[in-house]
């Protein structure tokens, strides 16, 4: 799905065919960040599915460093 299908679903303008569909399309939107710079309602309901456990937040990469000694 795109960013702009995900984006009508979520915000109800498009009729999501299942549940699975609708929690799909806001995760996009959570993976993408697009609901932390799309109006407010989309990421105060990003953050309510993500404390509801309904979706996952972003994964982000967290850069490890070699522990002292390590990678020499």
């Amino acid at each position: 799905m795109t960013d702009f299908e995900a984006t009508m679903i979520a915000e109800g303008a498009t009729e999501a065919e299942n549940e699975e569909q609708y929690i799909a399309a806001w995760q996009q939107l959570i993976d993408t960040g697009l609901c932390w710079r799309l109006q407010g309602w989309f990421g105060r309901t990003a953050t309510e599915l993500i404390t509801a456990e309904i979706c996952k937040p972003r994964n982000r990469v967290v850069h490890q460093y070699p522990e002292k000694g390590e990678g020499k």
